[in-house]
């Protein structure tokens, strides 16, 4: 009896300590966390014909989907000219693209795609690989996704701009970009990148640049080289909280890096940017193929047509992309490729976005 009572005294001393520490120090039993995983089932075999795309799939069975990316596997001779990403989405499935009529268009996916796409050029060793972030956060319990499109690009050597702008009251927590249809060989997603909807960055026209806070939409660019065609369609996704969180509470930080290249024929170049622990944890990121200055003047596309994407994922300092069950990385990366003719004046463009849900902004 007398041991029971010693027992039952100590736990009451305990629940009574820790009743006193909640007290004394408030919050602290409903910190406010976010975590991610990267999510990658590896590569998807393809395309391994000319004019054709192949699809894949990451999911998070745990969490939702903050952004995504691709990672496409070129092979080692000239034939890598023709592989380039064609898309690279969210999705309620794993199996169907959000394209119906602009707007808000689906809730809570956990689900990322990516395609990948060959000009007329092929090989078998051609591959897609996809990567989900998968997002746990006990502040962000709920997502959204706007999408819009338009027509185009659909002359030779042009390009086509849209953008997908979050409801008012929420976060951007990342995006997309797709470009269809894949029998158009030069017909690509040429960039993916956070933006304002405002006069200052030209209502998405102008990315997002290196510091800046809080962008509240994503903007999408598909590029055309030689080909034309009057169905092409380029779509933008913006992947937002829902408006039920406390803003003072959430900020987004973007980093942003560009380099020169790739200009030589057949050539490719990477570019990376990461999250500091004390600006947040790395939720998603960008990346383009352009012609410069991203940040401070509109879009232009390279004056090529042959400028692609092969990747645009998640990665160590290095570049290296992250692996299966990667827990909060730091870093993205952006992998780019010039085609099979010289591409002077092209650069290569990053953003990470990194979310913070411990200090806030004010708004």
């Amino acid at each position: 009896m007398s041991t029971r009572i010693r027992r039952g005294s100590a736990t009451g001393k305990a629940l009574i300590l820790a009743a006193l520490l909640t007290v004394a120090v408030p919050g602290a039993a409903y910190a406010k966390t976010v975590d991610v995983t990267v999510s990658t089932p590896g590569a998807t075999m393809g395309p391994a014909t000319p004019f054709t795309g192949v699809t894949s799939h990451a999911d998070c069975p745990d969490g939702l989907v903050s952004g995504g990316g691709a990672d496409q596997a070129i092979g080692n001779d000239e034939m890598s000219n023709g592989n380039h990403v064609m898309g690279m989405v969210p999705s309620a499935d794993g199996a169907t693209e959000y394209t119906d009529t602009p707007g808000v268009v689906g809730a809570d996916p956990t689900h990322w795609m990516a395609f990948g796409g060959s000009g007329s050029r092929s090989s078998e060793a051609f591959s897609t690989t996809p990567y989900a972030i998968c997002l746990r956060s006990n502040l962000i319990g709920h997502t959204q996704v706007v999408m819009n499109k338009a027509n185009g690009p659909t002359t030779g050597l042009s390009s086509k701009l849209v953008t997908a702008t979050c409801p008012a009251g929420t976060v951007l927590l990342g995006g997309g970009a797709r470009t269809t249809p894949a029998s158009v060989g030069s017909l690509k997603p040429i960039a993916g990148f956070p933006t304002f909807n405002d006069a200052e960055h030209h209502f998405g026209s102008i990315a997002a640049g290196e510091g800046e806070r809080d962008p509240d939409s994503w903007t999408a660019v598909g590029g055309i080289g030689g080909g034309r065609g009057a169905d092409n369609m380029t779509y933008a996704y913006a992947l937002c909280s829902t408006d039920d969180i406390d803003l003072k509470h959430v900020s987004t930080t973007v980093h942003f890096t560009e380099v020169s290249g790739p200009n030589t024929a057949s050539t490719g170049q990477t570019a990376t940017a990461g999250c500091s622990r004390e600006e947040g944890q790395l939720v998603s990121g960008g990346a383009a193929i352009s012609g410069g200055n991203v940040t401070t003047t509109d879009f232009s596309k390279a004056t090529s047509g042959g400028p692609h994407l092969n990747g645009s994922f998640p990665s160590d300092a290095a570049g290296n992309p992250v692996g299966d069950g990667g827990a909060n990385p730091s870093y993205w990366t952006a992998a780019t490729h010039s085609g099979g003719s010289p591409s002077p004046g092209s650069y290569s463009d990053v953003w990470a976005l990194c979310l913070d849900v411990r200090h806030g902004h004010k708004r």
